[in-house]
């Protein structure tokens, strides 16, 4: 109805809105309404100021019926309508009687299409302005790609194609709607009281963790007290879908999950649908899928091999501590090979942090580390040094460990060369896989079955992988295999996921990060209804 109602009260002021016979009065409204936009600015000179919306027409009906339509549906993409001016729009509109007053509209229209197609393809906010570590690279649509593309053919169609076309985008959005719905209905009930429930047990908390699933939609709304086996079944279902140990038992770290509160889940997708708009193609029409890539999600400590769109390959991750100069950061480079029986050349910031003071304790400590000149790569014996002397700025030696099965980058590693000094490797440190939150390394990403990983990615270019892998990996010598098709990786940081039962599933804010987004969302205009639940 707004859209029809806006159609019929756009007035026509005498006829089509021609250069020669427009007045002066339209172009210098026009001009003056996009002072602050200089490429739409030269838009429309080149194109003598031909208006786009507001010409009697019939393309320029179907434009701008559908940029009202995107904008009144804009919070739909966790958007802030306000953004846009639709009711100041719809203002002018109403009192538009002269072409010097179709000039101000004309302008005010292209604005907010801009903003608006700008916000909903590549996102809200910078995340350059909110964490050094947020190293995305965003891919800006340029103006004129928007404005062509909007008069060249359906509006509607365009318009619609704006936003990530990916699946995740759009299971993420029906998520939004879901807990929105939710929320109105009055939340998932009673919290759990934290304890320890398992199999067996019974009582007034079995039957609040049983409402609670139930709302959840994890069972089936019955009369049982007890933990039986449908329980049970839920519990782990639950614990997979959040990232949790699988021990079907209903401790703290489940009921944790299990309590939070709708209005921390919708700030979590919230977050995400951001994020993924982050990663949104900067040309438009560019298909998102890839035929395989790498994506490594530190919130959920995995790293997956997918193939055309479904996973292929998974395994268990550690990821950076959080500590200062140890997370991991976000960005997206291509690997290009992998080095077996890797040498570990030791980061300058753990030399002089770690290592400096204890070799200035004990010149012995971690022996199995050499000592080298950065210059020439000559090796230098630890007794003709006298480590007292240096401090981490003057400390002139670099250190490395040889291949071997205690080496800390362990039998293998996976590089795709970028400026953070990140990469994928193997580790002799197993037991840390076995802990449900693993953020234990400087920053690179450690994976529990690296062997595999490597034969999944040489199956596309050795008949037997596994043979060609282990043959190297016997000698002992380090040795670098190309890989004849470099694979794009994706290091991201998502706390809502949709799951392969088309659930949603969320992990912990692991960093904080996504903590700093959501304020930095609602500086710019995104609100979330409160509600209990």
């Amino acid at each position: 109805m707004l859209c029809a109602a806006f159609v019929c009260m756009l007035p026509i002021l005498g006829p089509v809105l021609l250069a020669d016979e427009l007045s002066l009065s339209f172009k210098v409204e026009l001009i003056q309404g996009l002072l602050e936009n200089d490429d739409a600015g030269e838009y429309y000179e080149e194109s003598f100021y031909k208006p786009i919306w507001t010409g009697p027409n019939k393309a320029s009906v179907l434009r701008r019926s559908a940029l009202i339509e995107a904008l009144k549906n804009a919070d739909v993409h966790a958007l802030p309508r306000e953004n846009y001016h639709l009711k100041t729009i719809l203002g002018m509109v109403e009192s538009a009687k002269t072409h010097a007053d179709l000039g101000a509209l004309e302008a005010k229209l292209t604005k907010s299409f801009l903003l608006y197609a700008k916000q909903v393809h590549s996102g809200l906010v910078r995340p350059s302005k909110i964490d050094d570590a947020i190293a995305r690279k965003i891919s800006y649509v340029p103006t004129r790609d928007f404005l062509d593309g909007l008069v060249a053919g359906d509006p509607v169609r365009f318009i619609k194609s704006l936003p990530p076309q990916s699946e995740e985008y759009h299971r993420l959005l029906r998520a939004r709607q879901d807990l929105l719905r939710i929320q109105e209905h009055g939340g998932w009930g009673p919290l759990v009281p934290l304890g320890k429930y398992r199999l067996g047990d019974s009582g007034l908390q079995i039957i609040q963790l049983r409402d609670r699933l139930v709302s959840k939609g994890y069972l089936k709304r019955s009369m049982s007290v007890e933990f039986d086996q449908e329980m049970l079944s839920a519990v782990i279902q639950f614990q997979s879908d959040h990232g949790l140990a699988l021990d079907g038992i209903a401790g703290v770290s489940t009921i944790s999950e299990i309590n939070r509160s709708i209005i921390e889940r919708l700030k979590s997708v919230t977050v995400a649908i951001e994020r993924e708009r982050w990663q949104n193609k900067g040309h438009l029409g560019v298909s998102e899928l890839a035929p395989r890539k790498i994506l490594v999600n530190l919130t959920d400590f995995t790293a997956k091999i997918i193939d055309d769109g479904k996973i292929t390959f998974q395994t268990r991750s550690v990821v950076g501590a959080d500590e200062d100069d140890r997370r991991s950061p976000e960005f997206s480079d291509v690997m290009e090979h992998m080095v077996i029986n890797p040498t570990w050349y030791v980061p300058r910031s753990i030399t002089v942090n770690e290592y400096l003071p204890e070799l200035q304790a004990d010149p012995t400590a971690h022996n199995y580390l050499t000592l080298f000149s950065p210059v020439d790569g000559i090796t230098i014996p630890r007794e003709e040094v006298d480590f007292t002397v240096f401090d981490e700025d003057t400390f002139p030696f670099e250190m490395k460990q040889a291949p071997s099965t205690s080496n800390a980058l362990g039998l293998v590693k996976f590089m795709f060369p970028n400026r953070h000094n990140i990469y994928l490797h193997d580790t002799p440190h197993k037991n840390l896989f076995m802990k449900e939150e693993r953020t234990f390394s400087h920053g690179c990403i450690r994976l529990q079955d690296p062997f595999e990983f490597a034969y999944e990615l040489l199956a596309l270019q050795s008949a037997d992988p596994i043979l060609d892998f282990q043959s190297i990996l016997q000698t002992g010598k380090e040795t670098t295999v190309v890989l004849h098709q470099p694979v794009p990786v994706h290091i991201i940081y998502r706390t809502a996921v949709s799951t392969e039962g088309g659930r949603m599933g969320y992990r912990r804010d692991i960093y904080g990060r996504d903590a700093m987004i959501f304020v930095a969302l609602s500086e710019a205009g995104v609100v979330i209804r409160q509600n209990q639940g």
